[in-house]
């Protein structure tokens, strides 16, 4: 472990493409757009480094001078990481000789060189494997490393990126909660409670609003059924205006809902006191 770095290692599993949801995500952020120091820190990338490299490639098509920083406190990782950079580096992959980014040692206190601050901090499938007791804190930590309108991205996915949930938040706290589903082949929504961020993931049960969001996702799903025959995006559009409808604090529109992504403000699932 690093020296003075916060945290504990995780099992680093990960694989190519894993992220891409919550990419395209990041991507579209006025956070990242409009920073003038465009550096985004990918926290606990896991035994690989690819998933850091891809998070580069894909925000540097909307921001060309974007700046990825790749932490993690276990040393054999980074070096792992940093063999996978001297490749990018000869041009033995398909990633850009050039890109922006680099592997350090590091943990919940982000370091960052001459205190700097991030416009980004992703962390994915790290506190998963924290206690739910555990998870103010690490939040705390990283908003404290944020730049003033920067936000911190934590959440989680299935091994292939299929199911995915995050949580966004500024300096000042929780702001929304996204699900992000494949829709083909979708049963029913609620599936993404067991990838559900820590901070919600054991309050799926009556009487805590998490439960009641995934209920009515699933109900109006259901309802919604007929729209299948123009295709899953149809009928997913069709629960998100059903969910604005009924009063649920929706955020975001069709360009969003199309992907399979639905956006709700934090306080309206946030755990009970």
């Amino acid at each position: 472990m690093a020296s003075g770095a916060v945290g504990t290692v995780t099992r680093g599993t990960t694989n190519t493409n894993r992220l891409r949801r919550v990419d395209r995500w990041i991507a579209a952020q006025p956070a990242l757009r409009r920073t003038a120091d465009p550096v985004v820190v990918d926290l606990g990338y896991g035994a690989s480094g690819v998933t850091a490299l891809e998070l580069q490639q894909r925000l540097a098509r909307v921001r060309q001078d974007v700046e990825v920083v790749g932490l993690e406190i276990e040393p054999g990782r980074v070096r792992t990481a940093n063999e996978q950079l001297a490749a990018v580096r000869d041009g033995r992959t398909g990633f850009a000789t050039d890109a922006r980014i680099r592997f350090a040692l590091g943990g919940f206190e982000v370091p960052l060189p001459a205190g700097r601050k991030a416009a980004v901090i992703r962390a994915f499938n790290v506190l998963r494997q924290y206690r739910e007791a555990d998870v103010a804190g690490a939040w705390d930590r990283m908003r404290e490393r944020l730049q003033p309108a920067g936000i911190l991205v934590e959440g989680t996915c299935d091994e292939i990126g299929r199911i995915s949930s995050w949580v966004e938040l500024g300096p000042e706290g929780a702001r929304t909660l996204t699900v992000s589903l494949r829709l083909r082949d979708l049963d029913a929504p609620s599936i993404v409670a067991e990838r559900l961020p820590k901070a919600l993931i054991h309050r799926n049960v009556p009487g805590e609003r998490v439960h009641d969001y995934l209920a009515e996702l699933d109900r109006l799903w259901r309802i919604h059924s007929p729209l299948a025959a123009y295709g899953p995006s149809q009928r997913w559009i069709a629960v998100a205006q059903g969910m604005r409808d009924a009063g649920w604090p929706v955020t975001g529109g069709r360009s969003r809902w199309r992907l399979g992504e639905l956006t709700v403000a934090w306080d309206a699932v946030a755990p009970n006191p």
